[in-house]
């Protein structure tokens, strides 16, 4: 059984349509790749997650509202990094823990 034609023109045609095909597919794939070599170099240039946060209140003279843990889902957009000694000094000063990633209890820190 032979799916292809059996006269030279039409599988003249046939080849030049898969020759086409064939780049269209070879240029989706270089963009691909591109792509991808860009994503990786993104997440290696990113810097890293910092250990602590501290979230501020809205405002000019934005006091801190919560301590969070590096990582946590709860912190807003108004969190910045900060080293622990300043993370335990906030908790000590009376910034509340935040209740979902508890820094608190990852500081060794307990009321």
């Amino acid at each position: 059984m032979n799916d292809l034609p059996p006269d030279l023109p039409r599988l003249r045609t046939l080849e030049t349509w898969l020759a086409v095909s064939l780049d269209r597919v070879r240029q989706q794939i270089a963009e691909a790749e591109r792509r991808e070599a860009e994503r990786q170099q993104g997440e290696q240039a990113r810097p890293p997650a910092p250990d602590w946060m501290l979230e501020l209140g809205i405002g000019r003279d934005a006091v801190p509202v919560y301590v969070h843990e590096g990582g946590c889902w709860n912190a807003a957009k108004r969190s910045r990094g900060v080293p622990r000694d300043v993370a335990l000094r906030a908790l000590t000063e009376g910034v509340p823990a935040c209740p979902h990633c508890r820094p608190d209890s990852a500081l060794g820190y307990l009321d």
